[in-house]
């Protein structure tokens, strides 16, 4: 009696091929919602600069001229000597939309009119 072995077929690897159109509906897949994004960032990051929500009303602030020598700290205590210079100092800046408490000679800058009268 002859003996019949059976083996199982094993699976066979393929490399996955793909063609130039094949890669352009990926490279489109990919694509499409990144250009999507980008652009609703561009159209909708726009409203956040022209807000008024921070801005301040009219009259609420002065504008005056730094001096040779002048800091905003010594700005802080001759526009508000009963105030904390430094809560002044941070009005100035976040008033002027300044990136430091770096000021030039001649630079006008606002000052908060509560602390100015």
């Amino acid at each position: 009696m002859t003996t019949i072995e059976f083996h199982p077929a094993r699976p066979v690897a393929t490399r996955l091929r793909m063609t130039a159109r094949g890669r352009r509906v990926l490279a489109a897949l990919v694509a499409l919602p990144l250009a999507a994004a980008l652009g609703a960032g561009v159209l909708s990051g726009g409203a956040a600069l022209a807000s008024r929500a921070d801005g301040s009303p009219a009259g609420t602030f002065e504008t005056v001229t730094v001096l040779a020598g002048e800091s905003l700290w010594t700005i802080a205590e001759q526009v508000a000597p009963s105030a904390d210079p430094r809560d002044v100092v941070d009005e100035i800046v976040r008033l002027n939309a300044l990136d430091g408490a770096t000021v030039w000679a001649g630079q006008r800058i606002a000052v908060p009119a509560l602390a100015a009268g």
